[in-house]
């Protein structure tokens, strides 16, 4: 007979290795399994880039705010591994991303038990067991089925790309989230040499903290090609780090948040979006103002940021990239040539917009059986549970993927990540009998 387990958690990124953490904390005796598509614990490994930060202060963990006293913390992380004292001395305002990353990765081996790695989820189905009782049943790449009374995803967003890069299927053309891959298969491929001819240029698309910093990155690792970096907005924007604009990112806001209306709610948005999308850090957009700058003075200047452009044609051949690109100002077409496309263009939320996702891709199959507001968006309860149609659906949670029905506070980083974790594990033991 199969197992069913109490909880099967997708994916093992830091949302639901938050979860764990929680609900061992908590003392919730469950039955749970995760299931991760990558080959072992890691965190935004395509973007570990010399010198790049985090953005948001260390202490926002993967437990601190749930659990001061967690031998989880970053702070226990560093005691524990003998960095305590070096980092407290480097003179930095955020930590290294790879120290991050290796911190979260640390934290995972606590919980490898739990985990099956190198296990792609391809099918979620609800049916019944033999007494009649819900429950969920997930197919996995390795031909496994498992059986589950409640799913909590955290799988992260789906990359968004735009038109005319969504038509194209080349190796000149990727997503941030494969950057460092990407450049190791073209490098392996000879597309791409470090040496003065190649590459002769490269393009960034996007106006975000991301494209700043592969800006940078590729200005060092090709400093003989050309960088064109296109943004759609006028120019790039800093990043509203007010202490104001911050409390968006403050539990009670959250709640505050989520009983708004949906009108109001797109006022509220517009407002908060900048403490996290579409702009940069000051340090990034200084240090990148001053290698234009510098460059300039030599007479030899090869980073350009272009504002108000979009890219409305490419061409891929064997040579490159041939992007059409308009200037929304003046109505002007521009040709760019590139050895390769780096898309910084964010992610997909939830929600009915052409750009948006209705459901996370593996909720398709069973979209019908759970409810949606008046405005298309996918319903929600404040403990992240969504709501179904019927009352015996076994429990579905979204472990970072409700932007749209809880605020910028669950925009994808580590702000609010551990409160969010003790509210779905006690949700869990209070629907788990």
């Amino acid at each position: 007979m199969t197992r069913c387990h109490d909880v099967l958690g997708i994916g093992f990124g830091p949302a639901n290795l938050a979860l764990a953490i929680a609900l061992e904390e908590e003392g919730y005796d469950l039955d749970v399994r995760f299931l991760e598509a990558r080959p072992g614990p890691s965190w935004q490994s395509a973007m570990m880039l010399d010198g790049s930060d985090i953005q948001n202060h260390p202490v926002r963990d993967l437990v601190s705010l749930r659990n001061p006293r967690s031998r989880y913390s970053f702070i226990n992380y560093l005691f524990e591994n003998g960095w305590l004292i070096e980092h407290l001395n480097v003179p930095m305002e955020f930590p290294l991303r790879k120290e991050y990353a290796q911190y979260v990765t640390w934290a995972a081996d606590h919980f490898s038990r739990l985990v099956d790695y190198g296990v792609e989820v391809i099918g979620i189905a609800l049916d019944r067991d033999t007494d009649g009782r819900p429950q969920y049943t997930v197919t996995t790449s390795t031909g496994e089925t498992l059986l589950a009374r409640s799913l909590v995803m955290g799988t992260g967003r789906t990359p968004f790309i735009p038109e005319p890069f969504n038509a194209v299927d080349s190796p000149r053309v990727f997503h941030l989230t494969r950057y460092l891959p990407a450049l190791q298969q073209l490098e392996e491929s000879g597309v791409v040499r470090q040496d003065e001819r190649s590459p002769r240029a490269v393009t960034v698309i996007g106006g975000s903290q991301s494209a700043v910093e592969l800006t940078l990155d590729l200005a060092r690792r090709f400093p003989r090609a050309k960088v064109n970096t296109l943004v759609r907005s006028l120019t790039l924007r800093e990043k509203d780090a007010s202490p104001f604009s911050e409390e968006g990112y403050f539990p009670g806001f959250t709640d505050y948040y989520y009983h708004a209306p949906r009108e109001r709610k797109e006022v509220i948005d517009s407002f908060t979006r900048l403490t996290n999308y579409s702009s940069a850090d000051g340090d990034v957009l200084r240090e990148l103002y001053r290698l234009i700058y510098e460059q300039r003075l030599d007479g030899d200047q090869r980073v350009f940021v272009r504002g108000s452009r979009q890219v409305r044609g490419l061409d891929v051949r064997e040579t490159g990239v041939r992007l059409s690109v308009e200037e929304l100002n003046t109505g002007e077409f521009e040709e760019y040539e590139s050895d390769f496309v780096v898309l910084a263009t964010g992610f997909r939320d939830l929600g009915p917009a052409a750009h948006q996702e209705h459901v996370p891709a593996l909720m398709r199959e069973i979209a019908d059986d759970f409810a949606f507001d008046s405005h298309g968006h996918l319903a929600v309860g404040p403990d992240y549970e969504v709501q179904s149609k019927h009352p015996d659906t076994p429990a579905l949670f979204l472990n970072g993927l409700c932007e749209s029905s809880h605020g910028i506070g669950d925009a994808g980083s580590f702000s609010l990540l551990s409160l969010r974790a003790g509210t779905i594990a006690d949700s869990l033991r209070k629907r788990l009998p």
